[in-house]
């Protein structure tokens, strides 16, 4: 995943203020796994529209 997409998740959930003061260590776990399930969602619609 690229430094990019990660952030922009990050905005979207809401925890980008938390990773810009404390870093990617500084999210909870359920956050990254929030991140991942919703890389995956957007990954599974970009197969659907192609």
């Amino acid at each position: 995943m690229s430094e990019e997409l990660k952030y922009e998740l990050a905005k979207d959930l809401g925890f980008y203020d938390t990773v810009q003061q404390e870093g990617w260590g500084g999210i909870k776990a359920k956050d990254a796994g929030n991140m991942v399930k919703r890389a995956i969602q957007m990954a599974e619609e970009a197969a659907r529209k192609s």
